[in-house]
């Protein structure tokens, strides 16, 4: 669990890679410790809580404010919302967090700097 907490930054998303856009619509993760976990779908941010027991990550309610986005950054955060809604294999290689979800695709995170608490 310890090679979880902290932050994160998807730059793969269900086996899609992420353009270098402006880092504001960059999705990101943050792991609390204490099971709670923050960040960015790339358009609104996002709150709820997670658990990884056996290599297996499961997030529980997790809610976003409604901002709305350009189309293609608003479909890529649908992406990264409908990933967060289901188990996930989690695995720390090589400095990267690989999610796979149930249908093998994979999404990577690279670590980040934190972000504020809001």
């Amino acid at each position: 669990m310890d090679d979880v907490v902290g932050s994160w930054r998807f730059t793969e998303v269900a086996g899609v890679p992420l353009d270098d856009g402006p880092e504001r619509a960059h999705p990101a993760l943050t792991f609390d410790g204490d099971g709670q976990v923050y960040g960015t779908g790339g358009v609104n941010r996002l709150r709820g809580t997670w658990a990884l027991a056996d290599g297996v990550l499961t997030f529980g309610p997790v809610v976003a404010t409604k901002v709305a986005g350009t189309p293609e950054h608003t479909a890529r955060e649908r992406a990264v919302l409908d990933l967060l809604a289901g188990p996930l294999t989690a695995a720390v290689v090589d400095g990267a967090l690989l999610l796979t979800d149930a249908g093998g695709r994979v999404s990577r995170l690279l670590p980040a700097p934190p972000e504020p608490v809001r």
